[in-house]
């Protein structure tokens, strides 16, 4: 019996679009609703969102068995907390602030078991072997972790083809918002010179062979990216989703018009 699949992963190498919304608000419950909405993937965000790691494991336990695959986003990628993670049972990351090949290199080794790697052995004590219920996850659990690195300022564009070179790395996601602000640019990621930097890199990503990721609450820049041939990207939060539809709802009932947009990605 082997580790359970990655069908995330499986979908990228397959060249299948994946389709996927931000989960912000640490909720396991609201994670669990949006696991019904027929999304592909769903981000357990723990770099801005209120998580700590009792509230990921909770989350990502309410997304197994779904449709809807669970990528969490750790705040940083030290090896100690994704070791916990991928003990939680998560197998897609998405890991913030990535500069160099350097640091694409060692998160690699993070995520593997020795010798190719320095992953702790114990996840017989955690969901990731159905609590020492899966006889092989030992041998098998490498080939379904995917790992997915946000290039987001300047210095890591410039070090794009090396990051994508690096073996063990599965997608390359762009952070439109970290990136206009390095660019001079903050709060405005639909800039010409931000939007013309995450073309490029598109480009020389898909040059590389690797996946490309993105996202953005903006259904007309969402499809300017899949056009540019974005391979998962996000559309949405669960908060601006909430705010949207509660604020929405008030505006119809009182005949008040809408506001003008603003916030980042």
């Amino acid at each position: 019996m082997a580790a359970p699949r990655n069908p995330f992963k499986a979908a990228l190498r397959e060249g299948r679009f994946q389709l996927g919304l931000w989960v912000a608000l640490g909720s396991p419950y609201v994670a669990e609703i949006l696991s019904g909405s027929g999304y592909d993937w769903l981000l357990i965000d723990g770099e801005h969102g209120p998580n700590d790691m009792p509230r990921l494991g909770e989350q990502v336990g309410a997304l197994r068995g779904s449709a809807a695959h669970a990528i969490v986003r750790p705040p940083m990628g030290e090896a100690w907390l994704l070791k916990q993670l991928l003990d939680q049972g998560v197998q897609t990351f998405l890991i913030p602030m990535v500069e160099s090949a350097a640091e694409a290199e060692a998160l690699v080794r993070a995520l593997r078991y020795p010798p190719h790697g320095i992953r702790g052995v114990g996840a017989g004590l955690g969901r990731a072997s159905d609590f020492n219920r899966v006889p092989d996850y030992l041998v098998t659990a490498d080939a379904e972790i995917c790992l997915l690195v946000q290039v987001e300022n300047r210095a890591g564009l410039a070090a794009i083809d090396e990051i994508a070179a690096v073996d063990g790395v599965d997608g390359i996601f762009i952070g439109p918002s970290d990136l206009a602000a390095d660019m001079g640019y903050l709060g405005d990621p639909g800039a010409d010179a931000v939007q013309a930097a995450i073309a490029d890199a598109f480009g020389r990503i898909e040059a590389m062979g690797k996946a490309r990721g993105i996202m953005t609450v903006s259904l007309p820049q969402a499809q300017a990216y899949r056009d540019l041939g974005a391979d998962f990207m996000a559309i949405g939060t669960d908060v601006n989703c909430l705010v949207e539809a509660a604020d929405g709802l008030r505006r119809r009932f009182l005949g008040e018009a809408e506001p003008a947009g603003g916030g980042g990605y």
